[in-house]
């Protein structure tokens, strides 16, 4: 279990350190010096001495591999540096942005799995076999749904239309219903799908007919038998799932006006802003890689099955 849980944390660890390594050499491979490009302007007046002070400020006058090691050791240490565009502390900006983004992400994941949990539920209640055939006839790429493109339909139909749900200064919670709604409907048809097949395979094995010729009762079978070892599998996708709903909370925030990672990284992006822009690509893949490694952990602790297995090979 020791080498497990070792292996999986070493596991982590490397896809964090790849993905601050691509994204930091994929950035410094844009055109153009970010630097020069902001504080050349002839209306800022800066002599080429200044500008060279500038360019040591944010450490941009020193080699390719002397600003990857400085800017991961500044990365360990908390410290991600300075926004070139704003001038004030990358942590400073992602402390105020991220709060927003954690809570339309966290809601969104939350309201995905309930959703697929309800269709998996009604599809095996009896009078609902038309619903089982549905879901299980969704391709499994309808998760590629476009983010924006959805985000702009419930706009249309629920605010501009039907006016249930304002768009313009709505309240807290209303502001929420819309932008969640976005980001778990596209991951919630894939997660029922999956649910659907586990149910399916663990209601043929043998000891469900046990049960049954016991007396049991359909519901019975299913919430005392059947669900925990149908919702196991499901972790691990929804673990990979989580992913998307980052990428596709950052393109909801845009569509919606809301202040999070997704504005920030829009402007980040439009200035060249390097230091927020490898903040947040590290912030987001340490998001995804502590998710999956929680269930990867977690994994072991469900499933007898995996502690045996993992007993025998130790």
């Amino acid at each position: 279990m020791a080498r497990y849980v070792l292996s999986r944390i070493g596991q982590a660890l490397l896809v964090l350190w790849a993905a601050f390594t691509i994204s930091f050499m994929l950035l410094q491979a844009m055109p153009g010096d970010a630097v020069l490009i902001k504080f050349q302007s002839p209306e800022y007046g800066l002599s080429p001495e200044q500008l060279a002070d500038i360019r040591a400020a944010y450490a941009a006058d020193g080699s390719l591999a002397s600003q990857y090691l400085q800017t991961i050791g500044n990365f360990l240490t908390g410290n991600f540096g300075y926004s070139l565009q704003r001038g004030v502390a990358v942590s400073a900006q992602l402390a105020a942005n991220l709060p927003s983004t954690i809570r339309l992400a966290g809601y969104g994941f939350a309201a995905a799995l309930i959703l697929a949990v309800i269709l998996a539920i009604f599809s095996n209640i009896s009078g609902f076999g038309r619903l089982h055939s549905f879901i299980h006839s969704i391709p499994s790429l309808f998760v590629s749904v476009p983010t924006f493109w959805l985000g702009i339909m419930l706009i249309q139909i629920f605010s501009f239309r039907l006016k249930l749900v304002p768009v313009i200064n709505p309240g807290p919670w209303e502001g929420l219903i819309l932008p969640v709604l976005t980001v778990a409907v596209p991951i919630s048809a894939p997660m029922a799908q999956i649910l659907l097949r586990n149910v399916d395979e663990v209601l043929a094995r043998p000891f469900v007919a046990v049960v049954r010729a016991k007396g049991a009762s359909h519901s019975w079978v299913l919430w005392r038998h059947v669900a925990k070892n149908a919702l196991l599998p499901v972790l691990t996708v929804a673990g990979v799932l989580f992913g998307e709903l980052l990428a596709g909370a950052v393109v909801t925030e845009a569509v919606f006006g809301l202040n999070g990672i997704g504005g920030l990284a829009e402007q980040a992006v439009n200035f060249q802003d390097v230091a927020v822009l490898q903040a947040i690509v590290v912030i987001s893949a340490a998001a995804f890689v502590t998710i999956n490694l929680a269930i990867d952990l977690l994994y072991p602790v469900l499933d007898p099955r995996l502690r045996t297995k993992l007993g025998t090979v130790q």
